[in-house]
Order: structure tokens, then sequence, then C-alpha cells
């Protein structure tokens, strides 16, 4: 497995593959939200130096205050974020990365605080340090924050639509036969079993055999048993002549 590739398995038996966030992406990502974090930060002080000079009140209360929300802001701007926004902090969002826990589930509570409470040492000696020296040393690219609470950072998908799917299977698919077994019913077809037949298609050719042999077996004997069609002993083409007939139909319907 490279340091791109995160494989986990689904109770079904079935592994689905993260692409595992490089250094070079991370820190973009980081300087993004820094920037932010430093202007809030610049904003807070502004405001409680105007708020002491119209109150008159103690400097060593106004500098207490700003220590306060100015700590609560550099801890708290992750912890927001990655809580709100399923694992994602602006800068992330805006580079396409988000915050899974190890398994690929949504990030926790008790995760979120743990990574980002330890940050200040990955951050040592300056502009993440420690943190650039463990993401190298370590096969997924996880820093001291996400090794002591199992996370790691993975490249978001791009959302799609059904057109887009039907399009890029269309391209990838092998010229039809004319047999007329290509005309098998879907109507008992979602669009997430599309996008689901669409998915396995479309990373055939990335898949290891033995993956993609089973992946296409299981995905044959659903179809086989949802559509009641034969099997013909190739499941894969199976998957070719259903995906075909779904396009067919949904052209008609348009």
């Amino acid at each position: 497995m490279t340091s791109g590739d995160y494989i986990i398995e689904t109770p079904e038996q079935i592994e689905l593959a993260y692409d595992v966030a490089g250094i070079g992406s991370r820190l973009l990502a980081a300087i993004v939200d820094s920037t932010l974090i430093a202007l809030a930060e610049t904003a807070l002080f502004f405001t409680l130096a105007q708020v002491a000079g119209i109150t008159d009140a103690a400097e060593s209360v106004v500098t207490a205050i700003g220590v306060a929300l100015g700590f609560a802001i550099l801890w708290g701007y992750y912890i927001a974020f990655e809580l709100t926004w399923n694992g994602q902090s602006p800068g992330k969002r805006l580079i396409g990365l988000r915050v899974v826990s190890e398994g690929g589930r949504p990030i926790t509570v008790t995760g979120s605080i743990i990574r980002n409470l330890i940050r200040i040492v990955d951050f040592l000696p300056f502009l993440y340090g420690i943190g650039v020296i463990a993401m190298f040393i370590d096969g997924r690219a996880r820093r001291l924050g996400d090794l002591a609470a199992s996370t790691l950072v993975v490249r978001e998908r791009a959302d799609v639509t059904l057109e887009s799917l039907v399009n890029s299977v269309e391209r990838d698919l092998p010229p039809s036969s004319g047999d007329t077994t290509d005309l098998i019913d879907v109507s008992a077809l979602t669009p997430n079993d599309y996008a689901l037949l669409h998915d396995f298609l479309d990373q055939r050719r990335n898949l290891a055999p033995p993956v993609r042999r089973r992946l296409a077996a299981h995905l044959g004997e659903g179809l086989q048993a949802r559509l009641d069609v034969a099997l013909d002993g190739d499941p894969e083409r199976l998957v070719e002549r259903v995906v075909r007939a779904y396009q067919r139909q949904r052209r008609q319907g348009a």
C-alpha cells in the first residue's frame, strides 16, 4: 500500500479506498486556516484595545480577557469547524480535504479535541516543524495529533451528478455487441444503485485483480437476484450490460 492509499474493508467484505492527503496540500490548508485565525486574533485585540480606551478598564483585566479569548479562538477554531463541517475547516474545505477517524468513520468530539490539543506540539519549534517530520515518517502522512486521536486527513471526493456518472461511464464502456440481451429491465434500480455500479466500472482498472473479481462477483450476484437476469459466467460483463440498459432507459425517459 502506498502512502496515498488507505483501504478499509466493510462488514460486507467490500474494500473501499481513501486518497490520503499529502504534506503539501495539508500545509496549504494550514496556511489558509492560520491566516484566518491571525485575522480573528487581530480583530479581537483591536476591539479589546478600543473597549479599554473607552471604559478605562484595568490593563490587567483586558489582557486576561484577551488571552482567554485568544486561546479559545486558536484551539476552538479547528474543533468547532471539524465538528460542524464534518471534519473540515475553512482551509481544508478550500483545498478539498477532510479529517476522518481510522476506519473511514466521521471524526468524533473526542478525536477532534485530542488532535487539536496536541497541535501545539506539532507546531514546535515553529511552522509545524515536528508535525512535518512526523508526517514524513508516518506511512499515512499523520502528524502527532492524528496518531494520538486515531485520525487521518483524506482528499475529499468531488460531488458528482447522475448526468456526469452516465457520461463518464459511457466513455469507458466497451462497444456494445448489439445483442438484445442488453435490453434488461432495470426499473428496479435506483440512482444510488447505478452510482454504485458506476463507481466499480470507473475504478476497476485501479483495483488489484483479486479485489476486482470479488467486487464483480458481489455485484453480479446482487443484480442476478434483483433483476432476475442470467449471470452467464462473467459478472463484470453483466454489470456493463445493466449499466447500458440503465443509460438507454434514462435517455428514453428523457
